[in-house]
This record gives C-alpha cells, sequence and structure tokens, in this order.
C-alpha cells in the first residue's frame, strides 16, 4: 500500500474526462485546482489545497489547442514546483510534436527534443506517455520515461470480435513493428503499404506488400490525423479485392473534417482509445477503448515501487 494522503492528481483542461476515470480507478479524490485565463489570455494556475512533499501527477494530453495546453502545463508545473510538491509527475497520454523527432530537411527544428527540454527544465520529475510515435523520444529526456502501449487493450478487443480472415495492415513502413506484433498475437498474416508524402499530411500510396483479396484488413496506427492516409489506404485496400477495414489507431488526433472523412462506408470500426477526448457527437462507426486503467495501474506501480512490465500482457514498447 501507499500513503494515499501524499498521492495527488490533478488534471488540465485538455482531458478532464480521463482524469476522472483515472481518480475513479485508483478510488482517490480529484485534486482541486484553479484554471482560468487573464482578458490577455494568459494561463492563471491555483493549487486549492496542499501539495507540500506531496507526489504530484498532472494529467495533461497535448490536443487542440496543442499549444495552449502545453503552456497550461508548464504553468502547472511551476505552480507545484513552488508549492514544494516532493515529486511532479506529468500524465500525457498524447505526446504533442512526437512527429517532429528528427531532422527530415535541413534547417528544420527537432521540436520534440524541443519539447522534453522545456518539461523538464521547467520542474517534471516524472513522464508517463502511451505509444510514442517515436520510441526514441523517451531519450530525449534526461528524467524517468514510462512508455505504455494500448495494444493489448487494442488486441483483447479485436480477438473478442472474432474476425473472420483478418490480415494485418502497416499503413507504411514505420508501424511495420507494431502491426507485426498484432499479427502475431492475433495469429494472423501481415501486409504493408508503401506510400510517398507530396506535402504535409498528404500521402499517395504506391504498393501493397501481401495479400489481401477476400481479407479483412485490421490497419493499425498510433495516431490518426486528418484520415486522408486512412481513407487512401482503405480505398487502396478496396481496389485490390479486400473486405471492408477495421481501423486501429490509440490516438484520435482528428484534426479537420477528419471525424467525417472517417465515416467511410468501407470502414467497418474505428477503434480508438480517450487518450484524447472524442467529441460526443461522433458516430457510432467509433468504438472508444478507455486507458484509465493503465495509468492507474501505473501509478500504483510508481508509488508502490515494482516493475511496469507485468502491465504489458503481450509485451512492452
Amino acid at each position: 500500500m501507499f500513503d494515499r494522503e501524499k498521492l495527488k492528481i490533478f488534471s488540465g483542461s485538455s482531458n478532464p474526462r480521463l482524469a476522472e476515470r483515472i481518480c475513479q480507478e485508483l478510488g482517490q479524490p480529484m485534486g482541486k485546482i484553479k484554471l482560468s485565463r487573464f482578458k490577455s489570455g494568459e494561463v492563471y494556475c491555483h493549487y486549492e489545497e496542499t501539495i507540500r512533499n506531496c507526489d504530484v501527477f498532472l494529467v495533461q494530453t497535448f490536443s487542440d489547442p496543442i499549444n495552449e495546453h502545453f503552456v497550461e502545463l508548464l504553468v502547472m508545473i511551476d505552480a507545484a514546483k513552488r508549492a514544494s510538491a516532493r515529486t511532479i509527475n506529468l500524465i500525457i497520454p498524447y505526446y504533442g510534436y512526437s512527429r517532429q523527432e528528427r531532422k527530415a530537411a535541413p534547417r528544420e527544428p527537432i521540436s520534440a527534443k524541443l519539447v522534453a527540454d522545456v518539461l523538464t527544465t521547467a520542474g517534471a520529475t516524472r513522464v508517463l506517455s502511451m505509444d510514442l510515435h517515436a520510441p526514441a523520444i523517451q531519450g530525449f529526456f534526461n528524467i524517468p520515461v514510462d512508455h505504455l502501449t494500448a495494444l493489448d487493450l487494442i488486441s483483447d478487443y479485436i480477438i473478442k470480435k472474432n474476425i473472420s480472415n483478418p490480415v494485418v495492415v502497416s499503413p507504411d513502413a514505420g508501424r511495420a513493428t507494431t502491426a507485426e506484433n498484432l499479427a502475431n498475437i492475433l495469429n494472423a498474416p501481415f501486409a504493408m503499404m508503401i506510400k510517398k508524402r507530396p506535402a504535409h499530411n498528404e500521402s499517395v500510396i504506391t504498393h501493397v506488400i501481401g495479400e489481401v483479396k477476400g481479407q479483412t484488413p485490421i490497419i493499425i496506427e498510433d495516431l490518426i490525423d486528418t484520415g486522408t492516409t486512412i481513407v487512401n489506404v482503405v480505398e487502396s485496400l478496396k481496389e485490390r479485392g479486400a473486405n471492408d477495414v477495421l481501423v486501429c489507431a490509440t490516438h484520435p488526433v482528428f484534426s479537420g473534417p477528419a471525424l467525417q472523412r472517417l465515416d467511410h462506408p468501407s470502414i467497418s470500426e474505428v477503434v480508438i482509445t480517450d487518450s484524447i477526448a472524442l467529441p460526443d457527437n461522433h458516430s457510432s462507426r467509433f468504438k472508444v477503448l478507455s486507458v484509465a486503467h493503465l495509468f492507474s495501474d501505473a501509478i500504483r506501480i510508481i508509488m508502490q515501487g515494482g516493475s511496469l512490465s507485468t502491465l504489458f500482457k503481450y509485451g512492452g514498447v
């Protein structure tokens, strides 16, 4: 057991429902915090209970508006540090700027590293995140990073559906390892799409490696942004004789008309998690799985001691 009086969980404004679910899983009250904006748009934060010598967990996902939520988290960290919190642990289900983890062209930033540096400098002592776009981002931090995965959650859901003739499809080479892991879990064949990107958020499918005709494709992604790439993959699979497609992703970033774009007649279901809050008016085509128990179990292990590897049925990331 751990000292519940010393555990304090606070939510930023990005995903309070997830924070509430985490607290419910732990049987812990939500911490009282006031977050507001001055007329100028500047962020104000005030912890409305003592956190001196406490282990503070701040829940903030980097959803739209990402820069607003990022600065809000920085202000929360600074306020906790100045209030003499013992540790400041960040629960960031979706780590924004993760697709800018390397220089793809001259004179570009490595924004994922910049975000890591700023969070650490502000005073964070630990980060918990999930299905990072590039696992190497863990190395951008000089503090502990606990990298969780929703693969078990998604796999268990797919297994219960008992899909006939499944084939796991990686939308690109970058997701091949995750797709191969899922294929092994499901004891299903594996296929991969080859694409080129003429511009940001644009892609063109050039080749499909693997047999998909007469199969039920299961696409696995870490995130879906505009949905354009996914729809291109789905339509390419259908052109090659595949059945309707099951789309799975951890992070529903869903920029612009993504929700409408993914409400596609050739997509049987879109399986996502609540790492980012989804609007209530979404189509019944979307199935949302909660990751609250994963983060609550991780918090429990951090507070009690032990290995986070026990959380992964099929192996971690």
